[in-house]
């Protein structure tokens, strides 16, 4: 689906801070030696992009991003293409080994450091894209990132450190990261995960998931394998607590506020492991493309809202107070 832009400039949001979103017009970006031009079909709201509503953004925000490559003369031209978002060189040790997401010598994430999906289109450099096979919507395929790519990736690592096969399973938070674990935990063939989430809606969605939804807090059982994806510090003091010797924690939720792990006796009288992980690597993609497969239906009930680039501030908005779980920004309606 090649379409060359005939204006030279675009619709774009600014997260001024504050709470605040205007829609404005900017530069058609021009790619660089490199990278291609994208033309975004559809952006996830993400959870983490309540830093920057809150305290403003440099660059355009946006990270779980789909479009369709338009560079007449690439290989991929008008291929939908998914998103990686972490730059990376595909030289370095950590690159070689295949852990594109913890790349050493770029310290780079499009959406954060360089401009992002919450835009009629961007520039993305060539091994940032991830094709997506025709069999997938442009809509669901966001997806393939945060959504099933982090929870996935999440307990792969787990797996390397748990001590028995059929683990008793924990996720603390269901929000759309820890709804894609309790659906991986199941294609694992893990036993049915305990959920603790305070949100109606969202434990509601994780029960018809079948997971078992325990009250927030509760320190009625202990477990092989939690998964913490709420990012609230109390939950993770909790999983000291709750997680059997020989156990796994794995840190995804995210807090820029201080830790502070208190060294008792139960947490220095038992061996566990303590694992924190980020995003995926590129490698897990045709995996994660399988989980979607697999699980197509379930993953379309998280995205309950699709709406335009101007009704994006009040969108937000709506997301931040947990009145939707996976909205999308669509320009699906565009010629």
């Amino acid at each position: 689906m090649t379409m060359i832009p005939n204006e030279k400039t675009m619709q774009a949001a600014d997260f001024r801070g504050g709470d605040r979103i205007d829609i404005v017009s900017r530069p058609l970006p021009e790619p660089a030696a490199g990278e291609v031009l994208l033309r975004v079909a559809a952006t996830a709201l993400c959870g983490s992009d309540l830093k920057p509503w809150h305290a403003g953004a440099q660059h355009i925000a946006g990270h779980e991003i789909a479009g369709w490559v338009q560079q007449p003369g690439h290989d991929l031209d008008g291929q939908l293409c998914a998103v990686y978002i972490p730059l990376h060189c595909g030289e370095c040790e950590i690159c070689l080994r295949g852990d594109t997401q913890s790349c050493i010598t770029i310290s780079s994430l499009i959406g954060w450091n360089r401009d992002g999906g919450y835009a009629q289109y961007l520039t993305v450099p060539e091994n940032c894209l991830l094709p997506v096979p025709g069999d997938i919507d442009a809509t669901l395929a966001p997806l393939l990132l945060d959504t099933i790519g982090t929870s996935a990736h999440a307990l792969r690592e787990a797996a390397r450190h748990l001590v028995t096969r059929s683990p008793s399973v924990l996720v603390t938070g269901a929000g759309p990261v820890g709804l894609g674990v309790v659906l991986a935990a199941q294609a694992l063939g893990y036993a049915q995960p305990d959920v603790a989430e305070p949100n109606p809606a969202r434990a509601a969605m994780a029960r018809q998931f079948g997971a078992n939804i325990v009250p927030v807090g509760s320190r009625d059982r202990r477990y092989d394998l939690i998964v913490e994806c709420s990012g609230n510090h109390a939950a993770r003091d909790l999983a000291i607590h709750l997680v059997l010797p020989g156990g796994v924690i794995v840190l995804i939720g995210e807090n820029a506020a201080p830790w502070s792990v208190t060294e008792d006796k139960v947490f220095r009288r038992k061996d566990f492991a303590l694992l924190r992980t980020f995003y995926f690597p590129k490698g897990d993609f045709a995996a994660n493309i399988e989980l979607l497969r697999a699980n197509r239906e379930k993953y379309a009930q998280l995205v309950d809202d699709a709406f335009p680039i101007g009704e994006l501030p009040g969108k937000f908005a709506a997301f931040a107070e947990g009145k939707s779980i996976k909205p999308i920004l669509s320009f699906m309606g565009e010629q």
